[in-house]
């Protein structure tokens, strides 16, 4: 009798710990993109100029360079659960002093605060579900999980712009309370306490590793801005490239470093890796771009620019059911390549829309959007931890976490030089001119990346589906 109960205790735990890694993923893509549309309101609140704001993006970008690397020895270390409850501990503190914040100095601590609990809640919460199922559920599950993080990056400036408008600022980050405290309630009941054998910490490595990401972090900032210091840039460039090579030769002496290189060894991981960053080359701007252009463009309001990409928040959420489906019929290969090509299409016909483009229109090309992003996240995320085991899995995430950190900040660079480029006096072009051909360029990069994914083995994830 005693075991039967114990055995629904451990059945309900099993059940629940992903809702768990989906708030983790829910509040920190959302708090990604909420705060983007309520930086002027913050601004005059604090009486600053709007423009000094981008010093508390900078920030918190560069505090998760720094943080993320640490995620996967501590919660080896001190544990899967204790690790994320700290870590949701500190963003919900963090989150609370940013509403608190009476002058860009305390945000920007407060940010900091923010940050490093933001840097551990997803890689932890994901590598506890990687010790705990076997492969034939993970697809199933990373593609739950998946559905929040990606509802939080599209709700974002929505519900940043509406909080700000209607309400004040300070819920943006108010609004993390009650979510964090539930999480951190349902990690102490469900979340197991994985600990494995970690070598002595690696400070060198991390020093080298961390303040690499930083300088790249600090370039792609630079370049998303629109600053034009272009021999800080190649200077910034340069010191990133000695960090990294003396990262290279301390990994090569080092038994247990940091960040394991030698998993690159593992093809899915790697092949995933490199997916991820050139795909969201393309696809990364468009929450960005499409508001934008919607404004700026067509003279669309606030309101209606980022209700638009609802739809495919709504997309996202009906594809998901579906998709573990698609992935066992096609196999992760033929999902990936044909997926990307779709998605480039997409922004290739938002290449050629205009100010009389009706509504619905645009309402239909985000829902192919939605469930396409869908498909693509829970495919990626899933065949480059395919090959992992008990050894490799924290490092693995660790790196993946680095890999979409990165890849977000470079898809929003990337787009935002795009459009500088077609928007400047040398070559001309209108404002509506300048989006149009910054969707369509956007789109070949994103159908060259599935030649990325062409080097996938036929049975690649075989064993997830």
């Amino acid at each position: 009798m005693q075991d039967t109960i114990q055995d629904k205790k451990e059945a309900t735990a099993t059940n629940l710990l992903p809702w768990v890694t989906a708030i983790a993923m829910f509040i920190q893509s959302l708090d990604g993109t909420i705060l983007n549309t309520s930086l002027p309101s913050i601004a005059r609140d604090m009486e600053i100029s709007a423009t000094e704001m981008h010093s508390v993006i900078v920030t918190y970008a560069l505090t998760l360079a720094l943080f993320i690397p640490l995620s996967g020895w501590l919660s080896d270390k001190f544990g899967t659960r204790t690790m994320f409850m700290i870590a949701v501990g500190l963003f919900v503190t963090g989150s609370l002093l940013c509403a608190l914040s009476g002058s860009l100095m305390t945000f920007n601590l407060s940010r900091v605060v923010q940050a490093i609990g933001a840097s551990m809640m997803v890689p932890i919460a994901r590598l506890a579900i990687l010790y705990q199922y076997p492969r034939s559920e993970l697809l199933k599950t990373m593609n739950f999980i998946t559905i929040f993080g990606l509802l939080g990056m599209v709700v974002g400036p929505s519900l940043g712009g509406f909080l700000s408008e209607y309400f004040s600022w300070h819920w943006i980050f108010l609004v993390n309370v009650p979510i964090g405290f539930i999480g951190i309630s349902l990690a102490y009941r469900v979340m197991p306490n994985f600990k494995h054998a970690v070598g002595r910490f690696d400070f060198r490595g991390l020093a080298y590793f961390s303040l690499a990401l930083i300088v790249i972090t600090m370039v792609l900032e630079m370049v998303s801005a629109g600053l034009s210091h272009w021999v800080m840039i190649l200077g910034l460039l340069l010191l990133a490239g000695i960090l990294s090579v003396a990262y290279y030769i301390h990994y090569k002496r080092t038994e247990k470093p940091i960040i394991d290189l030698r998993l690159l060894n593992i093809d899915t991981l790697k092949i995933g890796l490199s997916g991820s960053l050139i795909t969201r080359l393309g696809i990364g701007g468009l929450p960005l771009l499409l508001p934008l252009m919607l404004q700026t463009g067509f003279g669309y309001s606030a309101s209606v620019a980022g209700l638009l990409l609802l739809p495919s928040a709504l997309a996202n959420v009906a594809i998901k059911p579906f998709v573990v489906r698609i992935i066992k019929a096609l196999g992760y290969r033929n999902v990936l390549i044909s997926n990307t090509i779709l998605l480039g299409v997409v922004l290739i016909i938002l290449g050629f829309v205009d100010k009389d483009t009706p509504i619905g229109y645009y309402i239909l090309l985000m829902v192919f959007y939605g469930f396409f992003t869908s498909i693509q996240m829970s495919a990626m995320n899933t065949v480059t931890l395919s090959d992992l085991d008990e050894n490799s899995a924290s490092g693995g995430n660790t790196m993946l976490v680095i890999m979409q950190q990165l890849s977000v900040s470079f898809g929003v660079s990337v787009s935002s030089l795009v459009l500088s480029f077609y928007g400047s006096d040398a070559v001309g072009m209108g404002v509506s001119q300048s989006f149009h051909y910054t969707f369509i360029t956007l789109a070949i990069f994103t159908i060259f990346s599935s030649l990325t994914f062409s080097r996938l083995s036929k049975t690649a994830g075989s064993g997830y589906i």
